[in-house]
């Protein structure tokens, strides 16, 4: 009895230990789930600086501003497919012939991934093509990496809304009960025949 009793009180001392040397391992745990999208106005706004200084260093051919703003490591994918890198990046801004060059972007979502944010948004960049003014509009991901406690553009993709596709999508109407609907696998008509 006493054998039992000396084991039963050296385990629950073993266990106290434990849990003494962690006592927050339950928050640590909680704390490293990140949130899968934030529209929190700290991180939104955090990042619309961030994406507002990148317009003002473009509008403004700021190649600093421009450098403070994108990683070393960085790597574009513009809406019409073109990779470039920073340094390219860099001197299409300073020796760009279109003086009209504006750049605006938003931010709509952040999501935190530890020192990992991905910002998804709306841009419009107004250029000439061809001596034509256009204004292309489209939508942004933006991967950030944080260094020494600041943000920094690893990565950006752009897609460019095309003139009227977002009238087209609101009066077409699919026909799917659910998303990423596959049509080889969906039912047929109501009628039973397939």
């Amino acid at each position: 009895m006493n054998r039992l009793l000396a084991c039963s009180a050296a385990l629950f001392l073993t266990c106290c230990a434990a849990t003494a040397q962690n006592p927050d391992s339950g928050a640590a745990t909680a704390a490293a789930t990140p949130a899968v999208t934030t529209t929190q106005a700290a991180e939104i706004a955090q990042f619309q600086r961030i994406e507002d200084s990148w317009s003002e260093s473009v509008n403004r051919r700021d190649q600093y501003g421009l450098e403070l703003v994108l990683s070393p490591m960085f790597v574009d994918v513009s809406a019409n497919g073109d990779i470039t890198t920073r340094n390219q990046q860099v001197v299409q801004v300073i020796s760009r012939d279109d003086k009209t060059l504006s750049l605006t972007q938003r931010v709509i979502t952040v999501r935190m991934l530890g020192d990992i944010a991905v910002a998804n948004g709306t841009y419009t960049l107004h250029h000439k093509v061809n001596s034509t003014q256009v204004d292309e509009k489209g939508v942004f991901t933006h991967v950030f990496e944080r260094i020494h406690g600041g943000w920094i553009c690893i990565n950006s993709q752009r897609t460019a809304l095309l003139h009227g596709e977002s009238n087209a999508k609101s009066k077409k109407q699919s026909n799917a009960e659910m998303p990423f609907h596959v049509p080889l696998f969906s039912r047929t008509d109501k009628s039973g025949s397939q």
